[in-house]
């Protein structure tokens, strides 16, 4: 039997372990915190469950390309989820106008909705829909499509800007900016984000989003179930302190308590700038780790977790966005612009859902800069200016909140918050990035991380390797496993599976 050992129990670190268990590999997870996960894991407060980080899912409508995987690995009947309203998949607010919009499922249901709003534009969104599906359409691994290819070409226009890509579209300046308002699920900054992954994220939840009903966590269990039945382990609170190499092959890897581990494979599914620092002896060149160094982060989040006070808010089978306004919709990267520009709202699903709303989730995109005063602290050591200062980003961010739900503030039981900082250090991910490494369609190789590496035993997975996400990680873990399965190998597996159904 062949073996791997596997740094970072987080989405992706559980996939690829899932899937080389199930394809006959011993597989051992070594997880730094006491739960495994990443941005799966759920944390209680006020005698409730929020989640950390997966509030929204794509790709878990019948078909879709993540509930196929999960059908592979046979855990897709055990998944509790709830899917968003067809009628309202997103409600968008902007606040310089006060105007909502709401967006319908699927093409059709998309194009109409703003058409609605835009009835001069309806030919352009048709065209606009059609151009970011072309593209989605394009990836054979976004599809699950056998390649035999090593390049997956594009469609001529998706490597420029995403803001770009729209505007060829649309003439319409408020209806581009309408169009734009998912980018901060992606880490979208203008100029800068290529139109692939506008349309990719786009095309995915215009198909039907889900969510986790009760917590995201149970995800955790379920891929480590897989694991675990196929004779692995993941073992928590177990961080890799050091990582051994000689002649180009890593040949152990120590935990901080000492413990060492010896498999035929290695694979990374921590920050790959986390990853350099572990590692002992002649593994990658000096450019290859200038690169890795000089790649950007994503912008990372501040959060509110809302406890409510009973029968006060109701529950929306839907998310929200806020924005303040039309003009600085690519702008959530720009240190310059005003905080909070915008933000996510959330009511997450619980079992037995009436019609209040328990708990609310508030995502605001934030720069890491704005915590960087305390970046040589540790969690529950960062002192009164921080936890004064965390108060005062609430405050700004319920004042936004009340534009579109006015005396929401006065409806709060309880509230906990977190930071960049948060993100960083329960994550491990670099300056908080939320969306791994920043694409640039300026510079599209820099970001273009390989799964293999120059250490001939080391692959790569997570987030900063390929498309981040719910979606995107899966995808990247199939890649993973099969740089040793063989190339088609898992996705002919997949799609043996789905057919046979």
């Amino acid at each position: 039997m062949k073996t791997a050992v596997i740094i970072g129990g987080g989405l992706g670190g559980l996939f690829t372990g899932a899937i080389l268990g199930k394809e006959g590999y011993g597989v051992t997870v070594l997880e730094k915190n006491a739960t495994a996960g990443g941005g799966l894991q759920t944390f209680r407060r006020f005698g409730m469950d929020f989640d950390t980080g997966m509030h929204v899912i794509g790709g878990m409508q019948p078909g879709g390309n993540i509930r196929r995987i999960c059908e592979y690995l046979g855990i897709a009947s055990k998944i509790r989820i709830r899917d968003v309203d067809d009628d309202c998949t997103d409600e968008l607010f902007f606040s310089d106008d006060s105007t909502t919009y709401r967006i319908a499922k699927g093409k059709d249901g998309f194009v109409n909705s703003l058409a609605e709003v835009f009835p001069d534009s309806r030919e352009e969104l048709q065209d606009y829909v059609e151009a970011i599906f072309n593209i989605a359409d394009s990836i054979d691994l976004f599809n699950l499509r056998p390649t035999h290819s090593a390049l997956n070409l594009l469609p001529d226009g998706s490597l420029v800007a995403a803001d770009a890509f729209i505007a060829r579209y649309v003439s319409n300046p408020r209806l581009r900016s309408v169009l734009a308002y998912m980018n901060p699920l992606y880490g979208g900054e203008g100029g800068r984000t290529p139109a692939f992954t506008h349309a990719i994220i786009s095309s995915l939840y215009i198909r039907g989003a889900s969510r986790f009903v009760g917590g995201s966590s149970q995800m955790t269990g379920l891929l480590t179930d897989v694991i675990t039945g196929h004779g692995g382990q993941v073992i928590t609170g177990s961080a890799v302190a050091g990582i051994d190499v000689d002649n180009r092959m890593v040949t152990k890897v120590t935990t901080a308590s000492g413990m060492e581990y010896t498999a035929d494979y290695y694979i990374s599914d921590i920050h790959p700038c986390t990853l350099l620092g572990l590692i002992h002896g002649k593994a990658f060149t000096n450019a290859y780790r200038a690169r890795l160094e000089s790649i950007p982060n994503s912008y990372s989040a501040f959060s509110l977790y809302i406890k409510m006070k009973p029968g006060t808010f109701p529950y929306i089978n839907h998310s929200i966005y806020i924005t303040r306004n039309y003009a600085d919709i690519w702008q959530f990267g720009n240190a310059s612009k005003p905080w909070p520009l915008g933000l996510l709202l959330m009511t997450p699903p619980v079992a037995d859902q009436g019609p209040w709303s328990e708990k609310v989730l508030i995502t605001v995109p934030m720069l890491f800069d704005k915590v960087s005063r305390w970046a040589d602290t540790t969690t529950g050591h960062r002192g009164v200016d921080y936890a004064r200062w965390k108060e005062e980003r609430a405050t700004e961010v319920l004042a936004m909140v009340e534009k579109r739900f006015p005396g929401f503030t006065a409806n709060i039981d309880k509230m906990n918050t977190s930071s960049p900082l948060t993100i960083r250090d329960y994550y491990g991910s670099k300056e908080g990035g939320i969306s791994g490494y920043s694409k640039d369609c300026n510079n599209i190789m820099l970001s273009n991380i390989q799964v293999a590496t120059k250490v001939r035993n080391l692959l790569l997975t997570g987030q900063n390797i390929n498309l981040h996400g719910f979606c995107g990680v899966p995808l990247t873990a199939v890649m993973t496993s099969e740089a040793l399965l063989g190339q088609n190998y898992v996705i002919n597996k997949i799609n043996e599976t789905c057919d046979a159904r």
